[in-house]
């Protein structure tokens, strides 16, 4: 599974040719959550609630990047990188 962004310890991936609805994955440790792109909606899982309100502030500012990269996953394309959280 390609990563496509880090910050703060958090790790931002996305599957190649995935189940909808359009989602990344977030893993902090132990813990991971599936985000759908569309909403910004919890899908399935949890993180602790200060990697959890980074993730959604990270989304949030990449939510286009993030659907580009989910048609470029869907394709088996290479899907590349996204700027982490500052």
């Amino acid at each position: 599974m390609p990563e496509i962004s880090r910050f703060y310890g958090i790790v931002i991936r996305m599957y190649y040719d995935e189940h909808p609805p359009p989602h990344f994955h977030a893993l902090y440790g132990e813990d991971e959550v599936l985000i759908n792109i569309n909403t910004l909606a919890i899908v399935s899982g949890k993180l602790p609630g200060r990697a959890m309100g980074l993730v959604m502030e990270w989304a949030l500012l990449h939510q286009k990047e993030l659907k580009q990269l989910w048609e470029k996953a869907r394709n088996l394309e290479p899907l590349g990188k996204i700027e982490p959280l500052q």
